[in-house]
């Protein structure tokens, strides 16, 4: 497995980055700007993208983070946070901001992320229809947070 920074094109793995976040106008407000790393097999097949942006001095926030269907339930999102955590070492915090989503907020626990706040709201108001996960309408954005390494 070899994961690499994209920095040309990256709209070839729109598929992938769908997985994530099911409105392309939403990828495209943080793609341009953000670094995208995409996790590749031996056969050069993508099997886990992230879009890491950075939102002040020493704040990063991980907008996208997507395992393809068939490579899912291997430890690849996993693998995938803490090659971002050791990227972006140095001090500081990676945020990442996510749906009320059980499955989806163990899964961010587990790999050390913590609560940080919430936005109202959020995706009623930037999406432009209801967004469903797990059988649940998605409201409000919770954050969490993870301290860098220095």
């Amino acid at each position: 497995m070899d994961i690499r920074l994209i920095s040309h094109d990256k709209k070839r793995f729109l598929p992938l980055l769908l997985e994530a976040d099911e409105q392309e106008s939403m990828i495209d407000r943080y793609l341009s700007r953000g670094e995208l790393f995409v996790l590749f097999d031996e056969k050069e097949n993508p099997q886990a993208v992230a879009v890491v942006t950075k939102e002040g001095e020493g704040v990063y926030e991980l907008k996208n983070l997507a395992v393809a269907a068939p490579f899912r339930r291997r430890g690849l999102g996993r693998l995938m946070v803490r090659f971002l955590i050791g990227r972006f070492r140095g001090g500081g915090v990676m945020l990442v901001g996510t749906g009320d989503s059980p499955a989806t907020l163990d899964f961010y626990k587990a790999c050390g992320f913590r609560f940080s706040h919430v936005e109202k709201d959020f995706f009623v108001k930037n999406y432009d229809r209801p967004i469903f996960e797990s059988g649940r309408m998605l409201r409000d954005m919770i954050y969490l947070r993870q301290e860098l390494p220095a």
